[in-house]
């Protein structure tokens, strides 16, 4: 038996490679198929069978394509409907890998068809269980992603309620839990750190595994979601509906664009991507260009701050552009004319206007606060703000920046920060974007300004 987790930083998602006796089975793979090919082809195995726990709405599973390539087949839970073939697993029915045995729990609740899969030794013992999002280390998946269908939350968080309760928590304690995604991922609430755990372990301290009242549990669940990101509906329409093949978006997308022709696009309202590293992008950017670096969860970010129908073009680290194209790909964004050939070399070396954003240290923010000339502009999540802040900061989170355009004040000089740096330049670009031109990025962000002399204080958001 041998099982690997395939974790993707970018999209704090987690797929997972399962084999024995030369057979091979993929559980919620992400768009690029090289991963489990390359790993099959080298421990001389072949892929039959791929899981998916559910209908993904934050990235493009890579189940077609794998499909396509290797024969392997495509298995859902009840009530998946697709546009392309698949197998749909009964509750409790079961399938051989090699001398493995995967059994599919239907377990309704992120949503209705959703399912876990356990893993079964060669002596039929339960040894791990593939959750999927309905259960995260620490949490468990939201159920708020079919609004607007007709199903409520509450709904959902009721047979989420069932599905724990009648399915997972009767496994036995030393079971190993593998979940979909890990911290980061906006599929759930405050989902920890680890990417695996134990049902003995999640029992002990998931609330959602210890709470016994119904009502309490929906309550708690249904409450304090944040706003889905705007790509998510589209990503769940795209993997019951097929797409292209993820070979076929590289080519069109990762297309060299000369000068003029960039211009163009960016004069058609094209929107410009830089995804160089924020200490590259605060020296010089075109005008207009919004930062979302490779170096952070890019493709996450990417999904939710652009609409995913805009047109894009990007600026991009020389070698870079393939990799810019691919990560935009994984969550559904197709929709890329091409990048600026040379980079941002090439719009200096012509002599054309460049943009540039200041960055202060945490010392430096400190002082600059004290004179009274400038605001603190915290962009973190909600939960890192009521944590701990700066005192009479103002806080809008990172997603919420393009609600607030109307709502900052464009004559303030904001010193910009997040938690380590990286949303922080992201913040700064949209508003210098959308005529904020008094923006300033804390480098380190409050993982830096927490040990300088600056008063902090714990309370809700004030925005």
């Amino acid at each position: 038996m041998f099982i690997q987790q395939l974790y993707t930083s970018c999209l704090a998602e987690a797929a997972y490679y399962i084999e024995s006796d030369g057979q091979a089975a993929i559980i919620d793979p992400i768009r690029e198929t090289t991963p489990y090919l390359s790993l099959s082809e080298q421990r001389h195995a072949r892929i039959t069978h791929i899981f998916e726990t559910h209908f993904h709405a934050d990235f493009i599973s890579g189940h077609i394509d794998l499909a396509n390539k290797t024969g392997a087949k495509i298995v859902y839970g009840p009530d998946a409907h697709t546009n392309y073939t698949v197998h749909n697993a009964k509750d409790g029915e079961e399938f051989t890998i090699g001398k493995l045995t995967i059994k599919a729990i239907h377990t309704p609740g992120h949503t209705l068809e959703s399912t876990c899969y356990l893993l079964l030794d060669e002596n039929k013992n339960p040894h791990c269980i593939f959750t999927g999002d309905t259960l995260f280390v620490g949490d468990v998946g939201r159920p708020d992603l079919l609004d607007g269908s007709g199903i409520s939350k509450e709904f959902l968080a009721d047979k989420m309620f069932d599905s724990l309760n009648s399915k997972i928590k009767t496994l036995p304690d030393d079971v190993i839990v593998y979940p979909a995604h890990g911290p980061g991922s906006a599929c759930g609430k405050n989902i920890g750190k680890e990417t695996w755990s134990t049902i003995g372990q999640q029992k002990q301290s998931n609330y959602y595994l210890k709470e016994k009242d119904k009502a309490s549990f929906i309550k708690n669940l249904t409450t304090g979601i944040l706003p889905p990101p705007m790509y998510f509906f589209e990503d769940a329409r795209i993997n019951k509906q097929g797409y292209r093949p993820i070979e076929e978006v590289i080519v069109r997308n990762a297309k060299p664009l000369a000068l003029e022709d960039f211009k163009n696009e960016v004069n058609k309202g094209t929107l410009i991507l830089d995804t160089r590293n924020a200490d590259d992008f605060e020296k010089g950017f075109v005008p207009g260009s919004v930062n979302i670096g490779l170096n952070g969860q890019y493709a996450n970010w990417v999904g939710t701050l652009i609409p995913i129908q805009q047109p894009i073009v990007l600026v991009t680290e020389n070698g870079k552009e393939e990799e810019s194209v691919l990560r935009a790909a994984r969550v559904g964004y197709e929709n890329i004319t091409g990048y600026l050939e040379g980079g941002i070399e090439s719009w200096k070396n012509n002599g054309l206007e460049f943009h540039t954003i200041s960055s202060v240290d945490a010392a430096t923010f400190t002082n600059l606060l004290k004179t009274g000339s400038y605001t603190a502009l915290d962009v973190r999540k909600p939960g890192e703000y009521e944590s701990s802040h700066v005192k009479d900061s103002v806080f809008v989170s990172l997603s919420d920046i393009p609600q607030h355009y109307n709502k900052l004040d464009k004559s303030i000089t904001y010193l910009i920060f997040c938690g380590g740096g990286y949303r922080s330049m992201i913040a700064a670009s949209l508003l210098k974007k959308n005529g904020f031109e008094n923006v300033v990025n804390v480098y380190g962000g409050f993982g830096k300004i927490k040990d300088c002399s600056i008063s902090l204080e714990t309370s809700q958001p004030v925005m």
